[in-house]
């Protein structure tokens, strides 16, 4: 047996356990606590706020997109190399599968996709860790088939690692980060090329650019509003921090410098709402700051979180957090 699944039976006993104690009573309850620590947390989590499970039994859940016009959250189940999708009619189904590995060679550890994006034209981006390539599901969103166009898969001759999140901007310049984590050795694999972890920018005309290589373990990205700065997160625990880099007039990175530093446990993914409120998820769950830089509150869920994404006007939050996807309802 390996490591990850006997780890994968010890959390579901421990689920199994904590249900039997009445603190987690089963799909559509309340888990995990608010916690505010400026008084503008009242105008984004409002008293009556709530935390619900709708789905459960995953392996580690990732890279949630909210597709509005559908009505449906897709999720990644990375170790399992699927997608799947919800809805509050019918909840957890399967969406895609394979989702982020296509070879035929047997393979452990996080092959599948993460982070999933929409581009302009709604068709579904994927950062495929298997296949170490951001790529395009050659199929309608509304009938998805395991059919895939690579956009980016390389840097000057060198694979990437395993894209882990993306953003585009209103121009269609796709930005993404690639940490060592889709790896099966991670970063000592013999299969890694670049000496380094990267940020890059595919931009709309195809060419591909370096953003930074300086970042130990780049992971959550996204765009303030303006689309003149964009945060990284960090999610090595030994660097706990939230980088901010400026936009010059070619896309390309200036001014580098940590948003906000983190007493310990590194970030995963993020979002950043209308207001220029950002949600950052990692270890105890999610963050709240606002545009400056300042800790308003604190979403504390016991399960590790790896992601969010908004929805209805930024009054819902949905968070993959390990084997849950939770829906946060802020507010009405």
């Amino acid at each position: 047996m390996t490591t990850r699944g006997l780890l994968n039976i010890l959390k579901k006993s421990v689920v199994i356990m904590i249900a039997t104690l009445g603190v987690i009573h089963g799909m559509g309850q309340q888990i995990g606590s608010f916690e505010r620590l400026h008084p503008d947390m009242a105008k984004i989590v409002s008293p009556n706020a709530k935390i619900e499970i709708i789905a459960e039994g995953l392996d580690w859940s990732e890279g949630p997109l909210w597709i509005e016009d559908k009505k449906m959250l897709l999720f990644s189940d990375i170790p399992p190399n699927v997608i799947y999708k919800w809805t509050p009619q019918k909840g957890k189904e399967i969406y895609l599968k394979p989702s982020g590995y296509t070879g035929s060679t047997p393979r452990v550890g996080e092959p599948g996709s993460n982070g999933l994006i929409l581009n302009r034209k709604g068709q579904l981006v994927l950062c495929q860790h298997g296949d170490r390539r951001m790529a395009l599901m050659d199929a309608p969103i509304g009938d998805p088939k395991p059919k895939f166009i690579t956009l980016a898969d390389n840097y000057q001759g060198k694979k990437f690692d395993s894209p882990n999140d993306a953003v585009y901007n209103a121009k269609g310049d796709l930005y993404f980060t690639d940490p060592p984590y889709g790896l099966e050795k991670n970063v000592n694999d013999p299969a890694k090329e670049a000496p380094y972890q990267g940020v890059y920018k595919l931009a709309a005309d195809g060419k591909i650019s370096l953003l930074t290589d300086t970042i130990s373990r780049p992971n959550g990205i996204a765009f303030m509003p303006g689309e003149k700065t964009i945060l990284i997160a960090n999610s090595d625990g030994k660097k706990p921090y939230w980088y901010a880099y400026d936009l010059d007039e070619n896309g390309l990175f200036i001014n580098g410098r940590i948003f906000y530093a983190r007493e310990s446990g590194g970030g995963d993914g993020l979002k950043v709402d209308k207001k220029g409120n950002i949600f950052a998820t990692g270890p105890g769950g999610v963050w709240i700051l606002n545009k400056t830089g300042t800790v308003l509150g604190k979403i504390n869920i016991k399960s590790q979180t790896s992601n969010c994404a908004l929805a209805d006007d930024d009054k819902t939050l949905y968070v993959t957090a390990d084997m849950y996807v939770l829906k946060i309802t802020l507010r009405k």
